[in-house]
């Protein structure tokens, strides 16, 4: 076990599989962010990535998994189950995940690394208050980062704010025309 974050080797494959579902959300045009549902028993549930690029901000991997867990998972089950995600819960998603009453969250990248890399890289902040998962759901078990895959998701994150910038500077020359 990792004790300076409290993940585990089996956190940590997790953790893995959402790193790789943010690389697909990016590959198809999304930012780049994956969560994966799993049962008390350690089998997964459901997985999920970013599907935001459509337009509708809310389309987050880990609201979507909390909503599939109202609907499949029996409300006594849920607060044993974790939701694995390549970064930390904003504060719409943890909300959510505390109203359906899912258990921990296991996070590779933190709000705070996630919100110094886009100032670092001159992007404007978010439109949400970018809060910890327990400055919005003070009673849910979080653990994370994971030191290892940080960079890895900076760099997922480096392409994602490279096509932003492209997008909104083609949006403001296309503007001026």
């Amino acid at each position: 076990m990792d004790e300076r974050n409290g993940l585990t080797p089996q956190d940590l494959t997790h953790l893995r599989r959402c790193v790789d579902l943010a690389r697909e959300a990016l590959a198809d045009g999304d930012e780049p962010f994956g969560s994966v549902l799993v049962d008390p028993d350690g089998h997964v549930l459901q997985e999920d990535r970013n599907r935001t690029a459509g337009g509708d901000q809310t389309r987050h991997p880990e609201l979507e998994l909390a909503r599939w867990a109202a609907a499949h998972v029996a409300p006594d089950v849920r607060p044993r189950c974790t939701v694995y995600t390549s970064g930390e819960h904003c504060p719409m998603c943890a909300a959510g995940h505390a109203w359906v009453g899912l258990g921990r969250i296991v996070y590779a990248g933190s709000t705070e690394q996630l919100t110094r890399w886009r100032a670092d890289w001159g992007l404007p902040p978010g439109p949400v208050a970018p809060l910890p998962i327990n400055a919005v759901a003070p009673g849910v078990p979080v653990a994370g980062p994971a030191a290892g895959l940080a960079d890895e998701l900076r760099e997922l994150h480096r392409q994602s704010a490279q096509r932003e910038t492209a997008q909104r500077e083609t949006a403001q020359r296309e503007g001026a025309s």
